[in-house]
């Protein structure tokens, strides 16, 4: 079986059926079982036509499931419409995917599994997995997207940046269980800029291939992480980096500023220093002042003001602390690293074992914690 097709097709195949008439739920399952069958009979008998193959299971599986609705009876008046076996349209529908499954009614986290599901083609199980919940969980979930989008037409104009938004969850996720959440956030964002021309689309994808790009760096082999300053820049992917410099450098031509080019920005400056020590800091932060502007973001000034405390030093980026609300995620790493920078390192260690007890994530804990003890040793060692 070939997965990258199966999941390639997907989409095409789910629209075709919601032009023919079957609401987005009945439709989605109805790919489903066609995927079951196709799994079970391709790998002895594949078709000549993979999406007409599709297409034509999925209709009759959703009509037998509409023969068996007594509540729908209406709609076995379709049976007679079947459409004769043959090649599918070479139509791409994706986009309305996006938008649909990016609906402003679903939740954050009901948006991207719906999306993993209907765009992705990624199965419940794997959802499940990546998220680490239990499949039943996530099948509800789905199911109860699905219900709520089950109704929306699908002329309805999308709102590209809630579909940005569901991508960046998505790519934010990074990888668990046995799905590249990451690497799926980009295959399905250079899905939709091959559909749409929109520079933020464009920004969203050079943000991702930027980050990404810097991926085998982040984690030393015993699986702690490595700060960006700390960082084999020989393990970076280039040719990802060049991509996303390029991509971005034609959305920035566009002069239509939004806030993942300003990111992509950011991540190209720091791709761009050959070390950590040649960083262009006053350049970030002017791109962290044009994304503050755009997005007025209090996680934006947090990292602004480490910024700053690399540009200006580390009390100048104290005094851009201050004025932050020192409840925000991660507000209180920041303030231990300036301390350190700023030589005081009883409130530093103090700071760091602090941050350390909030922190969301294992390795997150662990790296401060570790912070913690190297400044802890080196008090003691100064003694």
């Amino acid at each position: 079986m070939d997965e990258a097709l199966i999941r390639s097709l997907t989409p095409g195949v789910l629209t075709v059926l919601v032009r023919r008439g079957a609401d987005f739920a009945a439709a989605e399952d109805a790919v489903q079982d066609a995927l079951v069958e196709a799994v079970r009979g391709w790998p002895a008998d594949p078709p000549r036509d993979p999406k007409g193959w599709l297409v034509t299971v999925a209709w009759r599986r959703f009509l037998d499931a509409a023969r068996a609705d007594t509540a729908r009876r209406r709609r076995e008046d379709r049976v007679e419409e079947e459409p004769a076996p043959g090649p599918a349209p070479d139509v791409d529908d994706t986009l309305q995917l996006y938008f649909l499954c990016a609906h402003p009614s679903l939740t954050p986290s009901s948006a991207v599994a719906l999306t993993l599901r209907a765009v992705g083609g990624l199965t419940t199980r794997q959802i499940a997995r990546a998220y680490l919940v239990p499949e039943a969980t996530m099948a509800q979930r789905i199911s109860r997207a699905k219900r709520t989008v089950s109704g929306v037409r699908f002329d309805r104009p999308g709102d590209v940046a809630t579909v940005l938004r569901v991508l960046y969850l998505v790519f934010n996720e990074g990888y668990s269980g046995d799905v590249d959440l990451a690497a799926e956030a980009v295959r399905l964002t250079r899905q939709l800029a091959a559909s749409v021309d929109h520079p933020e689309v464009a920004g969203l994808l050079a943000l991702m291939l930027l980050h990404h790009a810097r991926r085998a760096a982040r984690t030393a082999p015993d699986g702690s992480l490595v700060p960006l300053a700390e960082q084999d820049r020989d393990r970076w992917d280039t040719a990802s980096i060049a991509e996303g410099v390029r991509i971005l450098q034609a959305a920035l031509a566009r002069d239509r500023l939004g806030e993942f080019q300003a990111q992509a920005a950011i991540a190209a400056l720091h791709a761009d220093a050959p070390t950590a020590g040649e960083t262009d800091w006053p350049q970030i932060v002017e791109w962290y002042d044009e994304l503050a502007r755009l997005t007025d973001n209090p996680v934006v000034r947090l990292n602004r003001a480490v910024a700053v405390g690399e540009a200006d030093g580390p009390r100048a980026g104290l005094a851009a602390l201050a004025a932050l609300d020192d409840a925000l995620p991660r507000h209180t790493a920041v303030a231990a690293y300036l301390h350190e920078r700023d030589g005081d390192l009883d409130t530093a260690a103090r700071l760091y074992a602090e941050a350390a007890h909030k922190a969301p994530a294992l390795a997150e804990r662990d790296h401060l914690t570790r912070q913690a003890a190297r400044l802890n040793s080196r008090r003691r060692g100064s003694r």
